[in-house]
Formats: structure tokens, sequence, C-alpha cells
């Protein structure tokens, strides 16, 4: 009976919320393009309730009803919580799109334009409206070379030299 309980107690937690709260973007400089390329990974129902909190909008990212307003709304939240610098210049981000991977969502964007990169200055403050035991991982890949780093809630800034 115990035995039975506790696997109904760990299965009803993971199917109603996961147990941490976390995010992982890849930053990749691809110098034969000369971009930047971005990939963020967040679970989807704290996406939900991040762009739900800055918007006041509500969106099932799952199964949108409008396509063209997730993709807005995805792109806007992640370019305004992930800043990112090239040896001191700000970059603009382009949102490129985003797929669904199980409980997560993939949002993809790039920086063109971007011969080399000796530093690169990242500031995200990604979901930190879901938790405040919000976890962000990054992996930044230059010239072949990845450096990773994790920022737990406060902390929002990381410096990567190459």
């Amino acid at each position: 009976m115990v035995l039975l309980l506790h696997k109904w107690l760990l299965l009803g937690w993971m199917t109603v919320a996961h147990p941490f709260f976390l995010s992982v973007t890849e930053i990749n400089h691809n110098a034969k393009d000369k971009t930047i390329e971005i990939a963020c990974k967040t679970f989807t129902d704290d996406l939900e309730t991040s762009i739900q909190k800055t918007t006041g909008v509500k969106f099932d990212l799952a199964n949108p009803k409008d396509q063209s307003a997730v993709e807005k709304a995805i792109g806007d939240y992640i370019k305004k919580h992930l800043q990112l610098k090239a040896d001191g210049k700000p970059l603009q981000l382009e949102f490129v799109g985003y797929e669904k991977e199980n409980e997560a969502i993939w949002s993809y964007y790039q920086v063109s334009n971007v011969a080399s990169v000796k530093k690169i200055d990242v500031q995200t403050n990604v979901l930190f409206e879901a938790s405040d035991k919000q976890i962000n991982l990054l992996h930044v890949t230059v010239n072949g070379t990845r450096k990773s780093t994790k920022l737990d809630y406060p902390a929002s800034n990381a410096h990567f030299e190459y």
C-alpha cells in the first residue's frame, strides 16, 4: 500500500508539475556563415506562465489556436529576456521559429554579420517570472571551443572569453 501511494504521489507530481525550473540556451558562433545561432529550451508551462505574467495574455503553447500570435509571443518574450553582446556590441536577435519537444519548447534565433568573436556577454532572466528557483544553463561555442555556466535565480549575467 505504501509503495502504491508513493508511486501515485510521484507520478501525480510529475504529471501536474515538474520538480525543477530549468532552461538551456545554446549559443554557437558559425564562422563560415558569419552568424550567431541561438537555441533556447524551456518548459512549456513555465514559458506560458512567464508570457502571461509579462503580457497579460494567456497562450496554450502546446496547442496554439493562433500560430502567428504564439510565434510573436515566444520571440518577443525571449528577445526581451535574453540579451547578448559580442565584443562589447549589443546583438539584435532575429526570431527564426520554434518547435515542441515533449514538455518543452525549443525557440531559435540568429544574429547575422558576425565575422569573429572574442567575448560574449549574456544577460538572461528567462523564466524568472515562473519561479524563484529558476536555473538557466548557458552553453557558448566559439571556434569549436564550448564553455558553459549555470545561473541560479537571481543571477542573470555571464561572460565568456575565447
